[in-house]
């Protein structure tokens, strides 16, 4: 009897990859931008033809969210990301500061792991691709075993398109055996330069583990606030087509709604007039009960699911033209399941007194899983949105607008992006909506514009003098160049 050992398999399949992407990736990096661009426009070109079809079938494998919806982000990431891209330059030059005389060298950081969603795992695979070519990596991909299939039939598309025009065999592929051990090899070769994690936190830690940088799109868990100088009827709007949208499966969703004490009848009553639903006090223990197994992870069955599915799971029934459940909640903590991360229309919603209870409120539920992702406020009031700006332990702050689609840049002006960085607790690299921009480092060119004795002989000094009023830092920059004064005579003293 022939025993086949998976384990082996990937991990050799694994390194495999890793070299293969080493060797193309040294041919890429010598592609011009316009060159990167063809191949680019060409990826995306083909895989757009194919974007409905995809999205049907990562609906039917994952059995997540809405396949409607799922194509508008697969259209998002083919034709915005993409107008988005053109004219931006990442390799090569991409600064020449001629009054100053230094230059800004865009360089690829190398070979990049890549993992995706299941409950967005075309659209996120896309982009990845797109943003990593774009930027001059290679990018290998350890699709998700809950859509597998559909995450490598979108690569295949797209890797016969790239190399159709001329990508180097390697720079972008996907393991086919998918195994942890497989997956770990991929992180820890010796040739990877950068892991990028969207949305599969059960590999956090390993990811942490590795010994490489790591770009973390985590967690949601972000609450809106309704302010009381708000639009209400728009506010309540953008949030349920915000929760609703691919039935609430992406991470920068709202998850809980604070309001002000003095506005919450009004508020109340127009979710209500917009089909969401205030859930009893037993109709909600009964919902919450399933959202997370007995250890603390979630219940991925409840993932994607519609309110009336929800409801019906829970044992109760709700009426038709019902699209988002609420809770009404007091406190914050780490047994209560609507203090956490729902991937479904379900809001957790609080009341507050006025804005600076609010704000606490809104801090309790960022920190309760520690991942600081995004944040909502719903105001007209300019102070007030300042301070939430200064006071939020978060990666991104949006105003007035639907948090699935301002996160992502469709209603906002942040890059479209389907990686949402969310280290504000010291988890990945960057808070950035992640762009090609993230996946390069700069390399610095600067001429001489002073001589060893200037500094020597204080005209430095002077000069500094001399913009002291345009400049706030100049205290802290004399205390520098002081500093190379003493070290720059003592050089040119021992010689």
């Amino acid at each position: 009897m022939n025993i086949i050992d998976n384990d082996l398999l990937s991990i050799q399949e694994a390194r495999i990859l890793v070299e293969n992407a080493r060797e193309a990736q040294k041919k890429l990096a010598a592609f011009p931008q316009k060159k990167l661009d063809e191949i680019v426009e060409r990826m995306a070109e083909e895989i757009y033809k194919h974007a409905r079809e995809l999205a049907m079938m990562s609906s039917e494998e994952t059995d997540y969210g809405k396949w409607q919806d799922k194509y508008i982000k697969n259209q998002f990431v083919c034709e915005y990301l993409i107008k988005r891209l053109r004219g931006m330059t990442c390799v090569g030059i991409i600064s020449d500061d001629v009054q100053n005389k230094t230059i800004d060298i865009g360089v690829p950081i190398g070979v990049i792991i890549a993992l995706c969603p299941a409950t967005s795992p075309v659209s996120t695979t896309i982009y990845k691709a797109l943003i990593a070519i774009k930027s001059g990596n290679a990018i290998i991909f350890s699709p998700h075993p809950r859509a597998k299939n559909t995450m490598s039939k979108a690569l295949e598309i797209m890797i016969r398109a790239a190399e159709g025009y001329g990508l180097p065999e390697g720079a972008l592929s996907f393991l086919n055996i998918v195994t942890p051990s497989g997956t770990s090899e991929l992180m820890t070769h010796s040739a990877t330069s950068l892991i990028m994690n969207t949305g599969v936190p059960s590999m956090l830690k390993a990811t942490s583990n590795s010994g490489k940088p790591v770009i973390f799109g985590g967690n949601g868990n972000g609450p809106a606030f309704i302010e009381r100088t708000a639009n209400i009827n728009q506010a309540v709007q953008d949030i349920i087509a915000s929760k609703t949208f691919d039935n609430g499966v992406v991470s920068a969703a709202e998850q809980s709604v604070v309001v002000d004490r003095c506005i919450s009848a009004d508020v109340k009553r127009e979710f209500q007039n917009h089909g969401a639903y205030f859930m009893t006090e037993e109709e909600s223990q009964k919902l919450g009960a399933l959202f997370f197994h007995s250890d603390g992870c979630p219940n991925t069955e409840m993932v994607g699911k519609s309110a009336q599915q929800l409801a019906t799971r829970a044992g109760f029934i709700v009426p038709e033209g019902v699209v988002v459940l609420i809770s009404e909640q007091k406190y914050v903590s780490d047994t209560n399941p609507y203090s956490k991360e729902k991937l479904c229309p379900v809001l957790a919603y609080y009341i507050e007194d006025d804005w600076m209870n609010a704000c606490e409120k809104c801090i309790e539920l960022l920190i309760s899983e520690r991942n600081g992702h995004t944040l909502v406020i719903h105001s007209r009031d300019e102070a007030v949105i300042r301070q939430f700006a200064l006071k939020k332990p978060v990666g991104r702050i949006l105003v007035n607008t639907p948090a699935t689609f301002g996160s992502m840049g469709a209603t906002t002006n942040l890059f479209p992006a389907m990686t949402l960085g969310s280290g504000s607790a010291g988890v990945g690299i960057t808070t950035d909506n992640v762009s090609p921009m993230n996946l390069i480092y700069i390399r610095k060119v600067g001429y001489g514009v002073r001589k060893a004795e200037d500094i020597t002989n204080g005209k430095l000094i002077e000069e500094v003098h001399s913009i002291g009023d345009k400049n706030q830092s100049t205290e802290y920059r004399l205390e520098d160049i002081e500093m190379l004064k003493q070290i720059l005579i003592k050089a040119i003293d021992s010689h």
